[in-house]
């Protein structure tokens, strides 16, 4: 028997990493998005056996294009940085 849990059949792969800390970032782009996903470990949990296994994140099927059109552009683009005008507006004001 077992002892990792079984993803649920009917959600769909969108991401998959060797790095945990990595599914947790595309974890959050797609919440902070609306979209409920679930980090899931292939094999083996990451903190015994580092580099066994694998990491995957899984959404609803119906929302899996929108959820692989966010990792793409968050791949592409980076994150969004709307800090950049704090330093001009503390600059004005001196």
């Amino acid at each position: 028997m077992s002892a990792q849990p079984i993803p649920d059949p009917e959600l769909v792969e969108v991401f998959d990493t060797m790095q945990e800390s990595e599914a947790q970032v595309i974890h959050g782009l797609l919440a902070s998005a609306g979209i409920d996903s679930i980090v899931a470990n292939l094999q083996a949990p990451q903190d015994l056996f580092p580099g066994v296994g694998g990491i995957s994140v899984r959404v609803n099927p119906a929302q899996k294009e929108e959820a692989l059109r966010l990792i793409e552009d968050y791949r592409t683009n980076g994150a969004s940085d709307d800090d950049s005008a704090a330093p001009e507006t503390s600059a004005e004001t001196k």
